[in-house]
């Protein structure tokens, strides 16, 4: 199949920064680390008069990168790793975090149950569970969050057990917030586009006095949708301080605040495999249907150099989450389309705090260079899930086949709640990891977490006023990590890795006991170039990743009788995913910026029970495309007439992939298997954009999904959301 892919790429530019008694490396508060570092240094001569401003610009230099926490390159990481900017995410007028994830090669959105939130999946595997991050630690993914005040979202693909233990194997993501900046500076905009969107933001910094800076960004979004009756309204704060203790000490303290009114849709109706053709904008749900998101974080970042070659990090972080919503939900049909549409009412809380310290350093055994980084992290995590009755269960009845005749019922029901469910999760991991330089051209990465991991729960039944405390559930896993890296120049590096995760299961042996963790293997070989003096950046890995104890269903009871206890398992499955990913990123020319890339992922159950109710061997996972490509490209003109005009675009594939569930043995039925994945084509989307820097003013247009493609996320069998229309989308800047 061929795709041809477009995209708005990034602007880059650097901001000053004033050095008094030292010189200092200036924090760029529009710069794009994926592509150039930018160094402003101002320099005093004997009087203290300032002299002339020097700036260094090194395209093939690359910032670390956060989310590796230990401060290696990413050419000597045996990982593949993509950084989208806040230019990116600037030029796009990105509004949600699904629109900048189209630019990183191999991640995609899986699903989006309700519209409450998005689910991303990396080679085969959901990271929305644990996998996804901001600002370095675990953040919960039941919201949708806000863009606006991310100055960069990074993706380290492959295993992350070892620097952030349970978490799965696809790949991390980790949104970092703007920082302050002791150059005063900022901007207003404001966004506006289809469907009555329209949402004003604000970004400020600069010094308060000569050791602290500030930072402060909000935004206010209204909006209707393409979906009827759909709306949605944000309210997001985010300050933060920098406090320069010293030329060795800083803190960072940050803390952000968002309120989320939006509106639960499970999308268009479907019967047996085949999906509906409905309206696009056709809302099924009750009218008076409603949700509402309250997520608040604030963490605190110490770092101390003890000298060039020695630092240590201390981070902690609170983070309260709370969703709640009610209406009508499950769009599930019967054969000739008959619907009485379910009530659902949900509410679910969460309090996460995260503690780090760590230390890395570099030092010398002979003439073997070493780059160590180790530490502890600590997590406790505390959740309640609310579950609510009605009586009636539904609420309007129909033909979906004929909607404008649909009764949309009476009075709006009130729910019961019947069952809380309390969760205590804490974790602890030690670690340590060194990078050994052999020679220039030979490294080793080896590294070893020990991880332990202690739930608890806890059910209140409130109709029965009964409460259940199960058994604590205890889990311990070392994950190993070995990679060798061989960099021939210093523009050229070949890699090849071997780690390990883990994944707790629930439920327990035959035995009654306490079922082990699932370890998971990954193998990765790659080679990163970078050609031209980072003119053209390449990375190409290949990669399998393979759980070989999948928790099953047990055939037999301890006794030999049948077993139909779900909850009882044995270690019997496997999975396997491999697959190889290319990316690519360009400047050719001043002013003009390419990213590129194509996934090939191959997911399936290599093993199987073959039991009623196991997996079926050989089928590929649901939400798992074969294939995905993105090409994207930005330009701005630099002289002329027409200098600060500027054009882009953007495309995005997704391929054939299958919703809702996998497909299952059930020898009851005629063919033995209880057939319920939902057959999806793949689509490509692309997005154009122009726009026009003056001075202090800038505007720019988007036009999105060109095309007007059709085509549908889907979470089960019972949410099948259609992306959107084509739309327009306007931003207007002011800097100051």
């Amino acid at each position: 199949m061929k795709y041809l892919l477009f995209a708005a790429s990034t602007l880059l530019f650097s901001t000053n920064i004033l050095a008094q008694e030292r010189i200092s490396a200036a924090n760029s508060d529009h710069q794009d680390t994926s592509f150039a570092q930018a160094l402003n240094d101002t320099i005093k001569n004997k009087k203290g008069e300032i002299l002339k401003e020097v700036i260094v610009t090194n395209n093939r230099e690359k910032k670390p990168v956060s989310v590796l926490r230990s401060g290696l390159k990413p050419m000597d990481t045996p990982q593949s790793i993509q950084v989208i900017g806040s230019e990116i995410i600037t030029q796009q007028q990105a509004i949600r975090l699904s629109e900048v994830i189209k630019n990183v090669n191999g991640v995609y959105v899986g699903s989006a149950r309700g519209g409450a939130q998005e689910s991303f999946f990396s080679r085969g595997y959901d990271m929305s569970a644990n996998n996804m991050f901001k600002n370095g630690f675990r953040f919960n993914s039941g919201s949708i969050p806000e863009v606006s005040s991310l100055e960069k979202v990074e993706v380290l693909k492959g295993s992350a057990a070892l620097l952030y233990g349970n978490v799965a194997p696809g790949g991390i993501l980790n949104m970092v917030t703007k920082t302050p900046s002791f150059t005063k500076g900022g901007e207003i905009s404001m966004q506006m586009g289809s469907y009555s969107f329209y949402k004003p933001s604000i970004d400020v910094y600069g010094p308060l006095n000569d050791i602290i800076a500030y930072r402060f960004t909000g935004s206010y979004e209204n909006s209707e949708s393409f979906r009827d009756n759909v709306t949605k309204e944000r309210y997001y704060i985010n300050p933060s301080f920098l406090f320069q203790v010293s030329d060795k000490t800083e803190i960072v303290l940050q803390g952000d605040y968002l309120k989320d009114y939006w509106t639960p849709d499970f999308g268009t109706g479907i019967i047996g495999k085949k999906i509906l053709d409905l309206p696009r904008n056709l809302y099924l749900g009750a009218t008076w249907s409603n949700g509402e998101t309250n997520q608040a974080t604030v963490s605190g970042l110490v770092t101390h150099n003890f000298n060039k070659d020695w630092k240590l990090n201390f981070n902690t972080s609170f983070q309260n989450f709370e969703r709640t919503s009610k209406g009508t939900e499950r769009v599930q049909p019967t054969a000739n389309g008959d619907w009485n549409r379910p009530l659902g009412q949900n509410r679910n809380l969460e309090q996460i705090i995260g503690e780090q310290l760590s230390v890395q350093g570099n030092f010398k055994t002979g003439q073997i260079k070493h780059q160590l980084f180790t530490g502890v992290d600590m997590e406790n995590s505390f959740s309640q899930a609310y579950t609510f009755t009605f009586t009636p269960t539904t609420y309007g009845s129909g033909n979906l086949l004929d909607f404008e005749n649909f009764d949309q019922g009476g009075a709006i029901p009130n729910g019961t709640n019947t069952r809380i469910v309390k969760t205590n999760t804490n974790r602890f991991g030690i670690y340590a990891q060194d990078l050994i330089s052999l020679t220039e051209k030979f490294k080793v990465l080896a590294g070893i977490r020990w991880s332990w991991q202690e739930a608890q729960v806890e059910t209140t039944d409130l109709t029965k006023k009964t409460i259940i405390k199960d058994k604590k559930r205890k889990d311990l896993a070392f994950t190993p990590k070995l990679g060798l890296v061989y960099q021939p120049t210093k523009d050229m590096s070949v890699f090849a890795s071997y780690s390990n995760s883990f994944t707790p299961n629930t439920g327990t042996t035959v035995d009654l006991k306490a079922i082990e963790p699932s370890i998971i293997d990954q193998y990765e070989f790659g080679v990163k170039k970078d050609f031209w003096k980072g003119v053209l950046s390449t990375n190409v890995t290949l990669y399998q990743i393979t759980n070989s104890n999948l928790a099953q269903t047990a055939e037999f009871k301890a006794d030999g009788s049948p077993n139909t206890d779900s909850s009882i398992k044995v270690l019997s499955g496997e999975t396997n995913s491999k697959g190889v990913e290319l990316d690519i990123i360009a400047k050719p020319i001043e002013g003009l910026n390419i990213i590129a890339g194509y996934s090939y992922n191959d997911m399936r159950f290599t093993k199987t029970s073959g039991l009623k109710g196991s997996f079926i061997e050989g089928d590929r996972l649901a939400r798992t495309p074969a294939n995905t490509a993105n090409l994207s490209f930005f330009y701005t003109l630099q002289s002329g007439t027409l200098k600060g005009v500027s054009l882009g675009a953007l495309g995005n594939y997704i391929g054939k992939r299958v919703g809702g569930w996998n497909n299952q043995v059930d020898p009851a039925l005629p063919n033995g298997i209880f057939d319920r994945e939902i057959p999806l084509e793949g689509y490509t989307t692309i997005d154009l954009s122009v726009g026009y820097e003056w001075k202090k003013i800038a505007i720019l247009c988007k036009l999105s999904n060109i095309t007007n493609e059709l085509n549908y996320t889907v979470h089960e069998n019972y949410s099948v959301n259609p992306i959107a229309p084509r739309q327009i989308m306007t931003s207007l800047r002011y800097k100051f």
